[in-house]
C-alpha cells in the first residue's frame, strides 16, 4: 500500500545520502545503528509508559534506517549480505516494538489481553516473513498480502503515539488490526504457495507432501553435499523496508 511513496521518499533522503557517501560511514553500519537505536527505545521506553517519547525515537531511528538502501546504491555497494543483514535486524525491531508494548501491558497498563495481542502482533509478523522467504527459497513466489511490514509497523507506531497522547481506545484498535491483517496476509501467502505448489493433486516441482523434494532437500531447504555439512537453499526476499534499495520487499 505505501509502495507508491518509494520514489518521493528516495528523492527526499537522496541529500543526505549523498553527504555520507562522502564519509567513511556504510550502509551496514546505518543499518546496525538504527536496529540498535529502535530496540533500545522500544525496550526502555514502552515497558516504562513512555509510550509517545518511545514512538517518536523508533520513528527516528526507522527513518534513518531507510538511508541504508539510498547510500548503497550512491556506492555501488549493494549486495546479498547488506539485504540479509537489513531484513533480520528490521526483525528484530519489530519485535522490540511489539515486546515493548506487551511488557507494558503486563506491569503498568494492567491489561493482560492486549499483551497477548501484542504478543499476537510480534509472532504473526515474524510468520508473514517467514512465509516468503521459505517460499523463495523453495523457488515459488509470494509476495502476496494485504499489509507488508511497513504497513503493520505504521499502524502500530501511530496507535501506540496517540496512545501516549492520551488518544482514548486508539492502542487497543490499532493492535487488533495490526493481529488481524497479519493472521490474513499469513494466510494469503500460504493459500499462494499451496496453489502454486498444487496442479491437478499432483505436486510440483518433485517436492513431497512432507517437504522433502526428489533432489534431497529437506524440510528446512537443506540438502547435503557430500562434506557432512548442509548447504542452505537461499531464503531471501525476508525484507520489507520501505526504502532499502539493498533489500527487498516482504
Amino acid at each position: 500500500m505505501l509502495k507508491v511513496l518509494k520514489p518521493g521518499l528516495g528523492r527526499l533522503l537522496a541529500p543526505a545520502g549523498r553527504a555520507l557517501a562522502r564519509t567513511p560511514i556504510t550502509p551496514n553500519m546505518i543499518t546496525v545503528i538504527g536496529a540498535i537505536g529502535m530496540t533500545a527505545g522500544a525496550l526502555t521506553l514502552f515497558p516504562t509508559g513512555h509510550l509517545f517519547a518511545g514512538t517518536m525515537v523508533c520513528t527516528g531511528f526507522v527513518l534513518s534506517d531507510m538511508l541504508d538502501g539510498v547510500l548503497a546504491r550512491l556506492q555501488g555497494s549493494t549486495g546479498t549480505f547488506g539485504a540479509f543483514l537489513d531484513s533480520t535486524l528490521d526483525r528484530v525491531g519489530d519485535a522490540a516494538v511489539f515486546g515493548g508494548v506487551a511488557i507494558w501491558f503486563v506491569s503498568g497498563g494492567h491489561n493482560r489481553v492486549l499483551a497477548a495481542v501484542s504478543l499476537f502482533c510480534l509472532v504473526a509478523g515474524l510468520l508473514v516473513s517467514y512465509a516468503r522467504a521459505r517460499a523463495e527459497g523453495l523457488g515459488i513466489k509470494a509476495d502476496v498480502g494485504i499489509a507488508e511490514r511497513t504497513e503493520r509497523l505504521l499502524i502500530g507506531l501511530v496507535a501506540i503515539g496517540l496512545s501516549g497522547l492520551g488518544v482514548p481506545y486508539v492502542l487497543p484498535i490499532g493492535l487488533w488490526t495490526v493481529a488481524v491483517l497479519s493472521a490474513i496476509t499469513f494466510g494469503q501467502r500460504v493459500y499462494a504457495v499451496r496453489k502454486a505448489t498444487t496442479l491437478g493433486g499432483q505436486t510440483r516441482g518433485g517436492q513431497a507432501p512432507d517437504g522433502t523434494g526428489s533432489n534431497g532437500t529437506g524440510p528446512e531447504g537443506t540438502e547435503s553435499n557430500g562434506t557432512g555439512h548442509n548447504s542452505a537453499a537461499p531464503d531471501t526476499a525476508i525484507s520489507d523496508n520501505s526504502i532499502s534499495e539493498n533489500a527487498v520487499s516482504e
